[in-house]
């Protein structure tokens, strides 16, 4: 199945049929998943607060970013290791994305782990506690195919599940996620950056992206933004281990 994947885009896109299975196949159940304690590996620790309900534009979009602590920290735990925050709407639709274990090449084996537990937390009354958290967790079934399990979507009651790299939704509550491996949406000039570390001169080429051509694991969740019942959130991502 991994020999067939491609870079794609993380943003809208048609479904992607990779064999679909019976949810009950795919993930654990409700109280298995979130009835078990989980230790914290990492936070995207750049909490932003930002006006994502804000129309003065079309939309808005908000990025927390953290590549290649592993080389600094030892941290080698792929699965557990934030990439990328993003949040972004357009027109009543708040898009959240938590990216993981990235730098992948279309040949690689994604790093899925049913231990890791992965989180969005909305703080919609600037106290900084969360008021909404989103939980996903992926599974592997018997016969070897993996899903993924969204829980604590705003404005949805339940858990989606479903097949890793597929749109999975709900028409009337509006809702879909997306749990899987795509084309990695980060830019980023290393080479420049290191050169301008050396040098002390500004060296960055806009057209060398250290991460092209790479793919990142990712968890996309969207849903309508007024489910939120405010103008203005904070958002941070967390990964846990049990």
């Amino acid at each position: 199945m991994w020999a067939e994947r491609e870079h794609r885009s993380l943003g809208a896109g048609a479904r992607q049929s990779v064999g679909r299975v019976a949810p009950t196949q795919v993930a654990p159940t409700e109280d298995v998943l979130f009835s078990e304690t989980y230790m914290p590996v990492t936070t995207k620790h750049m909490i932003w607060a930002a006006a994502l309900m804000g129309a003065a534009v079309a939309s808005t979009v908000v990025v927390a970013a953290d590549h290649d602590e592993a080389d600094t920290a030892s941290f080698s735990d792929a699965a557990a290791d934030i990439g990328d925050l993003y949040a972004f709407h357009e027109g009543e639709r708040l898009t959240l994305i938590l990216t993981f274990d990235g730098y992948k090449l279309k040949s690689e084996t994604p790093s899925y782990d049913p231990d890791v537990l992965y989180g969005f937390h909305i703080d919609t009354n600037a106290d900084n506690v969360a008021d909404h958290e989103i939980w996903a967790r992926f599974g592997e079934n018997a016969a070897g195919e993996w899903g993924v399990q969204i829980q604590g979507i705003p404005g949805f009651e339940g858990a989606l599940v479903g097949p890793v790299d597929e749109v999975v939704s709900d028409d009337e509550a509006a809702v879909q996620v997306f749990g899987g491996f795509r084309d990695d949406p980060f830019f980023f000039d290393l080479q420049g950056f290191k050169d301008t570390l050396m040098t002390g001169t500004l060296g960055f080429d806009p057209t060398r992206d250290f991460v092209a051509a790479k793919n990142t694991g990712a968890i996309v969740v969207e849903f309508d933004r007024a489910a939120l019942s405010s103008e203005s959130v904070a958002v941070w991502a967390t990964t846990g281990r049990r």
